[in-house]
């Protein structure tokens, strides 16, 4: 297998041209060519000889994979299905709002953490991506120009596959990459403390932390990471850090039926989180095959933000997006494994 350039740096990319015999510079060039202009073929970077461009493919692979399939939904959300690793597949989905177009990346094949609800922990663990693989899922979307957020919220768990997601982010905001601003991007977590800390400390980008029931037996058993890294030391660690400033802080409440909606689990979320800086996202469940749970009705949803928001949290009702085409990640990809 060769090596992939996309994801190196300038200096590793400088390196890479002198042992294809280019000259120093060439690294900038490649720099220019897979960030700036997110070129996806070497037969585009006209400004390096065609005997250098055809010494550079025989060497190097570029990492730029095409995605083998995409759905769209009424509403504008696409989903892009992308070939990984050996047989594997992962999700990136494409959200249009407004001015916005925001990207949700995978990080995993598959994920390991094995939350009831979701389908992707349905599927077990098959992998890391590479930070070629999960920066590919950029450079090859339609949308590449027209990009303006981007939300580590696909397939995974990304603090489980932290240095690639560093590596990925390095390179989206860096000056020689992408050239984005950290608050461009979040990442969503269900809190794996001792790469939650890194994480924070390394980057200035958002975090979103996965909560879903304030109770630490009844989260247990939606969320067996509960018992390895509990909701109040990751609340705890969260409130060593300022989320005053640009730097945001949101916690994710998917609302399940009967099951985590009442008065008394609002009002246990407002003692956890109370004068810590937040917003609190509440969001429909998207119903997978077989799974016993309903999402809560919307009525329900509401007086549960209403309730947060009489008490000084920050809470919204999250827009749910591509239904149709089952944007809830995890869903194309079982569908391809088990195909």
């Amino acid at each position: 297998m060769r090596e992939t350039l996309l994801g190196k740096t300038p200096d590793e990319l400088r390196e890479a041209a002198l042992r294809a015999g280019l000259p120093a510079y060439a690294g900038k060039q490649l720099a220019g060519w897979l960030y700036g202009r997110k070129a996806r073929s070497f037969a585009e970077m006209t400004n390096i000889s065609k005997t250098g461009r055809e010494t550079l493919a025989g060497m190097y692979d570029l990492g730029v994979t095409a995605p083998s399939a995409c759905q769209v939904s009424v509403d504008g959300t696409k989903k892009y299905l992308f070939p990984v690793l050996e047989g594997e597949a992962v999700e990136a989905v494409m959200i249009p709002e407004d001015d916005r177009k925001t990207l949700c990346v995978s990080s995993q094949a598959g994920c390991r953490m094995g939350c009831k609800f979701c389908m992707t922990g349905r599927q077990g663990f098959h992998g890391n991506l590479s930070a070629s693989m999960i920066l590919s899922q950029f450079v090859a979307v339609e949308e590449v120009s027209d990009l303006t957020n981007a939300v580590f919220m696909g397939m995974g768990e990304p603090l489980d596959n932290l240095d690639n997601v560093l590596r990925a982010i390095e390179v989206l905001t860096s000056d020689w990459g992408f050239g984005w601003s950290p608050k461009r991007i979040t990442l969503s977590t269900i809190g794996v403390l001792p790469n939650l800390r890194r994480y924070l400390d390394a980057t200035r980008c958002h975090v979103a932390v996965s909560l879903h029931d304030p109770f630490p037996e009844e989260r247990a058993a939606l969320m067996p990471v509960q018992k390895a890294w509990a909701l109040e030391d990751v609340i705890g660690l969260l409130r060593e850090y300022d989320f005053t400033g640009q730097r945001r802080v949101s916690l994710e409440y998917i609302m399940f039926a009967g099951l985590n909606d009442s008065k008394r689990h609002a009002d246990a979320l407002i003692r956890l989180l109370k004068g810590l800086e937040c917003r609190v996202n509440l969001i429909r469940f998207h119903k997978i095959p077989d799974a016993p749970y309903e999402s809560s009705p919307r009525p329900v949803m509401e007086g549960f933000r209403d309730r947060l928001s009489r008490n000084g949290i920050t809470c919204t009702i999250r827009a749910s997006r591509g239904e149709d085409i089952m944007a809830a990640c995890g869903m194309l990809a079982g569908e391809r494994r088990n195909t």
